[in-house]
C-alpha cells in the first residue's frame, strides 16, 4: 500500500512539473506569425515590428509568413489546423475574426470557437475624405447634397466587406441616406482614384490617409472614433455631427489555435505586450494614428463576440456579400 501511493506520488509529482515547466520549455523552436494578407499592409507592418522585440525577449526565432486569400480565411484556417503549443500564431485584423464569417458562403474554421485569442493588439478609427476640389466643405455639406440626391454620390472601398465598405454601409444606415458604393482591389487603388476626384468620398483607415489629409491633397469631414484625434483635432466625429451608432474602430488581434497551454499562453501574452509597449513600437503606430490597446485574453473574447454579432446584423440587414 506504502509502495503505490509512493508511486501515485510520484506520477502526481511529474505531471505536475510538466505542467509547471511547459512554460519555461516554450518556446523550443522558431514561432510562425501568420499573416493572412500580401505583405505591406497594416497587419502585416504590426507582425513584422513585433517579431524582433519578442525574439529578443523569448529567444527563439519569430518569422512572419504571409498566407493571404479568402478575405484572410486562408491564413486563419491554417493557423487553427496547426497544434495548439504556442508555435503558430495569427496576426490579423478584423476581418477573419469578425466580418468573413458572415460574408462568405463557407469558412473553414468557427472564428469564436476555434481560436485562443491573446489580445487586440492596436484599433484605428476611419475617416470621411473627399478630394481637395471637392464642393463639400464639412460633413453637413455632404449630408445635405446625399439627401437631396439619393443614391448619387460614390464611396470608394478597398473591396466588398472591408472595413472601410462597412463603415460606409453604416453611414448610410445611421444617417438614413444612400450612396454607391465603389469596390476596389485594395486600399492603395481606392485611394488614388479618390485623389484623383474619380469618386466622391471614402471611409479610409486614419493611417492610410493622414499624410494626404496634412498635405492638403484630401479633406477630413469627420471621424468615426468615439473621440476626436490627437492628429486631426479639428475633424468632428460622426456622433458629435448627430449620427449615433456608427463609430466604428478597424483593429489587428493576435490569436493562437484554440487549446494553447494556461502557462504558455500566459508567457505569450505578457511578452506581446510588452513588445507593443516599447517606445519604438508605440511611437511607430501612434504617430500615424493607432491606439495602442495590448487588452487581456479576457477582454479580446469579450470584444470579439461583441464585434462578431454587430458586424452579423449589418451584413445581414443590408444584404451585403463578398460578391
Amino acid at each position: 500500500m506504502l509502495r503505490l501511493n509512493a508511486k501515485k506520488w510520484l506520477l502526481a509529482l511529474a505531471v505536475g512539473w510538466g505542467l509547471m515547466s511547459s512554460a519555461w520549455a516554450w518556446p523550443d523552436k522558431p514561432v510562425t506569425l501568420v499573416v493572412p494578407f500580401p505583405p505591406g499592409g497594416s497587419t502585416d507592418t504590426l507582425a513584422r515590428a513585433i517579431a524582433p522585440k519578442l525574439q529578443q525577449q523569448l529567444g527563439q526565432s519569430f518569422i512572419v509568413e504571409n498566407k493571404p486569400g479568402a478575405t484572410g480565411t486562408i491564413g486563419a484556417s491554417l493557423v487553427v489546423r496547426a497544434p495548439a503549443d504556442g508555435h503558430t500564431i495569427l496576426v490579423a485584423s478584423l476581418g477573419p475574426f469578425v466580418i468573413a464569417p458572415h460574408l462568405l458562403k463557407s469558412v473553414p474554421y468557427d472564428a469564436i470557437k476555434d481560436l485562443d485569442g491573446l489580445t487586440v493588439a492596436v484599433q484605428a478609427p476611419n475617416v470621411l475624405v473627399v478630394p481637395a476640389a471637392s464642393p463639400f466643405k464639412s460633413l453637413s455639406d455632404l449630408l445635405a447634397h446625399a439627401k437631396a440626391h439619393p443614391g448619387k454620390l460614390t464611396f470608394a472601398s478597398s473591396g466588398n466587406g472591408s472595413s472601410d465598405h462597412l463603415t460606409a454601409e453604416l453611414f448610410w444606415q445611421q444617417s438614413g441616406t444612400t450612396g454607391i458604393h465603389v469596390p476596389y482591389k485594395g486600399g492603395a487603388p481606392a485611394i488614388s482614384d479618390l485623389l484623383g476626384g474619380q469618386v466622391d468620398a471614402s471611409f479610409q483607415n486614419i493611417n492610410a490617409i493622414i499624410q494626404h489629409v496634412r498635405t492638403g491633397k484630401l479633406r477630413a469631414l469627420a471621424i468615426t472614433s468615439t473621440q476626436r484625434s490627437k492628429l486631426l483635432p479639428e475633424v468632428p466625429t460622426l456622433d458629435e455631427a448627430g449620427i449615433k451608432g456608427a463609430d466604428v474602430y478597424s483593429w489587428q488581434g493576435i490569436a493562437a489555435p484554440r487549446g494553447l497551454p494556461a502557462d504558455v499562453k500566459a508567457k505569450l501574452h505578457a511578452a506581446l505586450v510588452a513588445a507593443l509597449n516599447d517606445p519604438q513600437i508605440r511611437e511607430q503606430f501612434v504617430s500615424v494614428g493607432f491606439e495602442l490597446v495590448a487588452n487581456t485574453p479576457e477582454q479580446f473574447a469579450a470584444f470579439q463576440r461583441a464585434e462578431y454579432e454587430r458586424w452579423r446584423q449589418l451584413i445581414k440587414a443590408r444584404n451585403i456579400t463578398a460578391d
